[in-house]
């Protein structure tokens, strides 16, 4: 029979450590960890090994200031969400913050489509968490990248009315076709879907249209195609597409909006920064995840690529 109390029970489990200096999560990890290598204490962390004042984390980067608690498992957790399509990169009681492959819709149109919140939906059922998740923005089918999802309707509600104060830097990566004229530039047109839900773009409100704004940034380019950062000013359907084929560098893969050249087998757009005011706790949140390797090896793969 197991005598230990809660509390040491608890302590056999994690090891619990004061920050004593400014530091960031994953630097904290290798110094209390002696010896622990860094894709060890990246392991721990993505196996929802560590807690901050008692919070769940998986933020590598998480900011961390003197006197906060951090406690780190000594045993390998239990990974209840083994899915290929979605990928938990930070939960707590309040929100959810998945990383999406290409391939699955963000949220249902229909009852049987599959979907990442029915995923979530399962994952909470079977930690026995009394919730769902509550879609606060999208992803299309084919776009990969970083999500939130709310746990319940309040901060779902909140996060939808305060959307734009409160995610204050998103930014996408895409593989668009042919070699950027420019390091940089603004596009700007109203957008509105035509009877067959084909988004077209105007550079006058066609009437019903939304304003659409987008910011883009190249960092590499090819004689074939081009690798472009994007942030948006504004959240619009399928806005990145349309606006670049609107500049002629529509983005590969794009069955819809683009020149039908598609190298990898799949659309090259990702959203890879997510940044964010904890809608509750009002904490910084900030997320990031690598461009796609195959987006890279596009560029590793061919002899005439430069850096702009």
């Amino acid at each position: 029979m197991n005598n230990k109390t809660g509390a040491q029970y608890a302590a056999s489990k994690y090891s619990e450590h004061v920050v004593q200096s400014p530091t960031t999560l994953l630097e904290f990890i290798l110094q209390a960890m002696h010896g622990i290598s860094r894709n060890k204490a990246k392991d721990i962390l993505a196996g929802h090994g560590v807690t901050v004042d008692r919070r769940q984390t998986t933020q590598f980067d998480l900011p961390l200031q003197p006197g906060q608690v951090v406690r780190i498992s000594k045993h390998k957790r239990e990974n209840f969400l083994t899915n290929p399509y979605v990928k938990i990169v930070y939960e707590d009681k309040d929100i959810i913050v998945i990383e999406k492959k290409q391939g699955i819709l963000s949220m249902p149109a229909s009852a049987k489509q599959y979907s990442v919140k029915q995923v979530l939906d399962e994952y909470f059922q079977k930690r026995h968490f009394k919730c769902t998740a509550h879609t606060v923005h999208r992803l299309d089918r084919d776009t990969s990248g970083l999500m939130i999802y709310a746990k319940d309707i309040e901060i779902a509600k909140h996060l939808e009315d305060y959307w734009h104060d409160i995610v204050y830097d998103r930014r996408y990566v895409a593989v668009v076709s042919g070699t950027m004229e420019h390091e940089g530039g603004t596009i700007e047109s109203w957008l509105k879907d035509n009877k067959a839900y084909i988004t077209y773009s105007s550079p006058k409100d066609p009437g019903g249209g939304k304003f659409a704004v987008t910011h883009y940034h190249t960092l590499k380019t090819t004689s074939t195609h081009s690798l472009v950062e994007l942030k948006l000013e504004t959240g619009r359907k399928n806005q990145i597409r349309v606006h670049l084929q609107d500049i002629g560098h529509p983005v590969l893969g794009d069955t819809k909006y683009g020149d039908g050249r598609d190298p990898i087998g799949r659309l090259c757009l990702h959203a890879y920064r997510l940044h964010f005011t904890h809608p509750r706790t009002g904490q910084d949140m900030r997320f990031e995840t690598p461009f796609p390797k195959e987006f890279m090896k596009l560029f590793t793969l061919t002899n005439n690529n430069s850096n702009k």
